[in-house]
């Protein structure tokens, strides 16, 4: 196995991990905890997902790095779908999700966003674009 692909086998799996756990596991059990408001549900979320996106952003960078030294065929493909829909998430999701949270923040009865419907669809295909790519990642590495 070559360092390029340990490196982006390595970046692909840990990032769906953090996808995984944050946006379909933390996200939605956070507002069944006790005493969690909408509030303070909506505040712990946006701290975590800036980090999560932060994270997300890093290893895209890394991602795109990576490929530019070795021929990863469909690895790169699935990275880059992943790397695409972050770059969505974060230009036209999250600002529609950031001025309804802000509204909700301020006292003001928000409406439910669509946006936060099409994030979540968008997560969806990322983690399936991260897994595929993780196992093609490996899959080249034994070869």
């Amino acid at each position: 196995m070559s360092s390029a692909q340990a490196v982006i086998t390595a970046v692909l799996f840990v990032w769906l991990g953090m996808v995984l756990a944050i946006s379909f596991l933390e996200a939605p059990l956070k507002f069944r905890a006790p005493q969690v408001t909408l509030p303070i549900g909506l505040g712990i979320g946006r701290l975590v997902f800036r980090a999560l996106n932060t994270v997300e952003v890093g290893f895209a960078a890394i991602t795109v790095v990576a490929l530019l030294f070795a021929s990863f065929g469909g690895v790169a493909v699935a990275a880059v779908i992943a790397v695409v829909i972050l770059a969505a998430q974060l230009l036209f999701v999250r600002p529609g999700l950031t001025r309804r949270s802000d509204a909700v923040l301020a006292g003001e009865d928000a409406p439910r966003s669509n946006a936060h419907f099409a994030y979540i669809a968008l997560e969806v295909i990322k983690a399936i674009a991260l897994l595929v790519g993780g196992i093609l990642a490996l899959l080249d590495a034994v070869a």
